[in-house]
């Protein structure tokens, strides 16, 4: 009886390698949400905690209370659009082993990512020119559009930057 692992070791270690970086990130997207609602919630509690959390986020987003969604009368640390990209992302990771799976590391058609970004990018550049002002809704959803394409480059590009400093 043969008892020898039908996969070839490499294979094997690049599977556990993308798995964990998969439940990092996982871990890390679980953990950067829940910053983002305990913000308002601690604000709420006069936890000086909640006035802490907010600089964390300043440096992606700009946190007008105007295009914030609230939560206990303050605002979330980050704007609805940013939100979105924060969700889709969390629903990206999710999605990732069973449309990717942990076998190889080939990045998602550059063209892929040029559909989901168009939208998010017109609807931006909208808004900056003030030719429109869109609805926190819409702001959320495309966020999540342009999100939920992102732990694909991400893990897959963390898994091969580890992969390449392991060869030199």
């Amino acid at each position: 009886m043969n008892t020898e692992n039908p996969i070839h070791p490499s294979i094997y270690s690049m599977r556990k390698r993308i798995f964990k970086i998969y439940v990092f990130t996982f871990i890390g997207i679980c953990l950067w949400i829940g910053l983002i609602f305990s913000a308002p919630y601690l604000q709420n509690q006069s936890s000086p905690l909640g006035r802490w959390i907010y600089p964390i986020f300043a440096p992606t987003c700009h946190q007008a209370p105007s295009r914030c969604f609230h939560l206990w009368g303050h605002p979330l640390a980050v704007c609805a659009r940013c939100l979105g990209i924060y969700f889709g992302f969390l629903g990206g990771t999710l999605l990732y082993p069973l449309i990717r799976g942990f076998e190889g590391l080939s990045m998602p058609r550059l063209k892929t990512f040029a559909l989901v970004t168009i939208p998010i990018a017109i609807d931006t550049l909208g808004n900056i020119l003030t030719l429109w002002s869109s609805p926190a809704g819409l702001r959320f959803c495309l966020g999540v559009l342009w999100g939920s394409i992102l732990p694909f480059f991400f893990i897959t590009g963390i898994a091969d930057a580890f992969q390449k400093s392991k060869k030199q």
